[in-house]
């Protein structure tokens, strides 16, 4: 369970209502602060009869017990054991419960269940996502009951929330999913709602699950039907069919991804011995050894492999050494994207060597980084073995406790496949609880103990494999053609008529946007434009003839800043061409276009060829030609020099002020979540304190109440003689208001006639000597006075107590005697 701010009163709500002997185990974090000692441990105490204590290194986790993490510690699972580290991240930055619950759901997996309570912030979410991803239950409080509803909102945003409700309703919904109860024999009915589940399933996700064995199926469905509170099948695939949202949890739910690094080491130290040795030094296939690791979940058994590789390359001779490819797939697509990433907690790689987190992982935070040269030889991919065709060529394939999931059917039918896929040689690695069954004569025993097998030089029938065919609903193209002119069948000849004649005698032209984008094309411009080669790019500036495009570009940066319309010169596409093309560009703007386009015409004209004149006048003419273009191009050239200096200007501008304004950014985030923790850790200790005044304001009221039921006349007095407190009798002898806390005993009036009582009990504090007189009132009656040092429970003297005790009845009757 993981709280922040308001989440005392959350976390006793929750405790008060786990059934007695409930056989749960509770673990604790909250954001509190580390200067203080807290006092969680005393303030749930009263709250549940489990006992309630603080979490210490390596301790085992028990049922029927509550842990509480410390201050200043992060807490981990390891083994079912408790383990606490210093905080990884600074005071405010650091994740406590997310990294709380991604431990939990690495080392429980199925059997692990997330809660997330009040709180400010998104602690809690990552964590709560990861148990979703091992199968673990995640329940979160209803944000309307949470002091502070962000944490629980953050949950429920992200998708990690498989239950809702108050805080108060948690321990009865835990108490009902903590074991699914174990059914008999499936009706007819419960059987036709199953597979009518297991189509819909299909049809949304487009994986077939009914090859699953039937008690996981009904183990996995019965929790959703407890998740919802439903009676039985037939409900849940009502309910279902109501909510297709509800299939990707299902979907989800059936993913098993219980893993970790070097799973079963013997079975690793195996591997390591018998058999990457061979894979490595033999020569029958050259080139980089070839694995495919079925079921990878979040990646941690492909990087296993991988790491086991490089030590077995290590202990080879100089010389010998091959590359590995690894294959990687899973069917759930959320678990590739976490092997991809190759990050995971601190906590999965505890158990691993020094050696091995040394040379395979690089520490980031409360997280580690897999090697890069190790995630480069890992391919991961999206991949269903029953629906999708095999890897093959392959030396070694892993495909640990996922056999376990399917029938007997399914099981005859991957085997062979494994066989066909392996190259003769090559190597099979299964579960602890797996086994090659009847498709022994394709495998020979590597090491039967840790399910390692060899396969063998017996060939694979033909009609022995069953190769997968997923069969795919036909869909359109992924660009389908759009029409850009389609005009109806009954439409009326006039405009039919017009339509052909724009076809055949209008000219060439396209509209394009301000920026030259093409949006419209109008006759065969093929002769204009040309698609240009690598991804496809639809702008016309990039599209257009070499010989068009500086006349093209600068008319239309005309026409979009004056808006008038502009025509081009002549221009030659070739220098050899007998027709020229004159370029009409206008502006559109519409009503229902405001933003405004472009039309650009394409006409053609004939180039006429005259015969060069030998004349001066046609020279000189050239000649005053080519000056004038060589100065236009020479102004051109200074002009997009100066333009060319004063953006890169105005970038290096722009670039130091997105870095100041990035820093002043990460500052302003940083101080936010600082100033968000301190809130948290704050509101915290206010409600511990005011959970303390509460006892305390009773504790009194309770004392009160028992020096006025003792009917003796109390005056307590601090080390300087003044009132500190007095019961209600004193009143009848020294006139006390409650207004004289603090006054001084001399100020105050008494009917005692005792003048000397100020300086006994001045005496008392000074020699610690118990004093006892009996003394008269002014009215005639007779008290016992004693005055007592006032000890604290530290034995330190902060005052007196006097004591009155009536004893006129006695003096009378002792009077009575003396005069008999």
């Amino acid at each position: 369970m993981g709280a922040s701010a308001g989440g005392l009163a959350a976390l006793k709500a929750l405790l008060q209502g786990v059934p007695p002997q409930s056989g749960l185990s509770f673990v604790i974090v909250q954001h509190l602060d580390p200067t203080r000692k807290a006092m969680l441990v005393e303030l749930l105490q009263g709250a549940t009869q489990m006992p309630v204590r603080e979490a210490t290194q390596d301790m085992p986790v028990q049922p029927d017990v509550v842990y509480v993490a410390p201050p200043n510690r992060e807490l981990t699972f390891a083994q079912g054991k408790l383990q606490l580290s210093a905080p990884s991240q600074p005071r405010g930055l650091g994740l406590s419960i997310d990294i709380m619950l991604s431990s939990l759901a690495r080392d429980s997996g199925v059997c692990a269940a997330g809660i997330v309570l009040s709180g400010m912030g998104n602690d809690g979410t990552l964590g709560l996502q990861a148990i979703k991803l091992q199968g673990g239950l995640t329940l979160v409080q209803q944000p309307e009951t949470a002091a502070f509803d962000a944490m629980p909102r953050s949950a429920i945003a992200a998708g990690a929330a498989d239950i809702v409700c108050p805080p108060e309703a948690m321990g009865q919904r835990l108490w009902d999913l903590r074991e699914v109860p174990a059914s008999g024999e499936p009706s007819v009915r419960d059987v036709a709602a199953l597979d009518e589940v297991l189509d819909l399933l299909r049809q949304h996700c487009g994986r077939d699950l009914s090859q699953y064995k039937l008690s996981t199926l009904n183990r996995r469905v019965a929790r959703r039907l407890a998740v919802h509170d439903l009676a039985d099948l037939p409900a849940y695939a009502t309910f279902v069919r109501h909510n297709p949202q509800e299939l990707a949890l299902l979907f989800q739910e059936m993913l098993i991804g219980v893993t970790s690094f070097f799973r079963d080491p013997t079975v690793w130290q195996e591997l390591l011995d018998t058999v990457l040795p061979v894979l490595l030094t033999q020569s029958a296939h050259p080139g980089p050894v070839r694995a495919w690791v079925a079921g990878c979940s979040t990646g941690e058994e492909a990087y296993s492999l991988a790491m086991a590789f490089c030590e077995a390359v290590a202990a080879q001779p100089a010389g010998q050494a091959r590359a590995l490819q690894i294959f990687a797939s899973d069917v759930n697509a959320e678990a590739i994207a976490v092997a991809r990433r190759g990050r995971y907690p601190a906590a999965a790689v505890a158990e691993l060597s020094p050696e091995r987190r040394e040379r395979f992982f690089a520490p980031e935070g409360h997280e580690v980084v897999i090697d890069k040269a190790i995630r480069e030889m890992v391919l991961f991919a999206q991949h269903d073995v029953i629906l999708d065709p095999p890897f093959t060529r392959l030396d070694l394939i892993s495909c640990r406790n996922l056999l376990i999931y399917f029938d007997a059917r399914l099981q005859r039918r991957l085997l062979p496949l494994f066989a066909y896929s392996l190259r003769p040689g090559g190597a099979l690695m299964l579960g602890s609880s797996e086994t090659v069954g009847s498709a022994s004569r394709l495998f020979e025993p590597a090491s039967a103990r840790s399910r390692l097998f060899w396969r063998s030089t017996q060939s694979v029938l033909g009609s022995a494999i069953e190769f997968p065919t997923l069969k795919r609903t036909p869909s359109g193209p992924a660009y389908p053609e759009k029409t850009l002119l389609n005009p109806s069948l009954d439409a009326p000849l006039e405009a039919l008529v017009s339509q052909l004649l724009l076809d055949g005698f209008s000219p060439p032209a396209v509209l394009v946007n301000a920026q030259g984008d093409i949006l419209f094309i109008s006759g065969s411009t093929g002769r204009y434009l040309e698609p240009a080669s690598g991804k496809a790019n639809w702008n016309l500036h990039v599209m257009a003839r070499p010989g068009l495009r500086a006349q093209l570009a600068t008319a239309l940066r005309q026409v979009f800043v004056d808006g008038q319309p502009v025509t081009t010169p002549a221009l030659r596409l070739k220098e050899d061409d007998t027709q020229a093309v004159v370029l009409r560009i206008q502006r559109v703007k519409t009503a229902t276009v405001p933003q405004g386009l472009a039309l650009v015409v394409f006409q053609d004209q004939p180039v006429t060829r005259k015969r060069r004149s030998a004349g001066l006048l046609a020279d000189g003419a050239s000649a005053a030609e080519l000056a004038r273009l060589q100065d236009e191009v020479h102004a051109l050239r200074q002009e997009m020099v100066a333009s060319a200096e004063e953006l890169q200007a105005t970038n290096e501008e722009l670039q130091a002020t997105n870095e100041e304004l990035q820093s002043a950014n990460e500052e302003l985030t940083t101080s936010k979540e600082e100033a968000q923790s301190m809130n948290e850790e704050l509101q915290t200790l206010n409600t511990e304190l005011q959970s303390k005044l509460d006892d305390l304001a009773l504790a009194q009221s309770d004392m009160q109440n028992l020096l006025n039921s003792t009917d003796i006349a109390t005056l307590f007095l601090d080390g300087e003689l003044n009132v500190r407190r007095y019961t209600e009798q004193i009143t009848r002898l020294i006139h006390l208001r409650p207004g004289d806390i603090g006054r001084p005993l001399s100020d105050l009036a008494t009917t005692l006639v005792y003048p000397e009582l100020e300086d006994d009990a001045r005496e008392t504090l000074r020699s610690l000597h118990f004093i006892e007189k009996q003394v008269s009132t002014q009215s005639g009656q007779w008290y016992q006075v004693r005055i007592k040092p006032y000890r604290t429970l530290a034995n330190l003297i902060q005052g007196v107590v006097i004591t009155l005790i009536d004893i006129t009845a006695a003096k009378e009757l002792e009077a009575r005697l003396r005069g008999g």
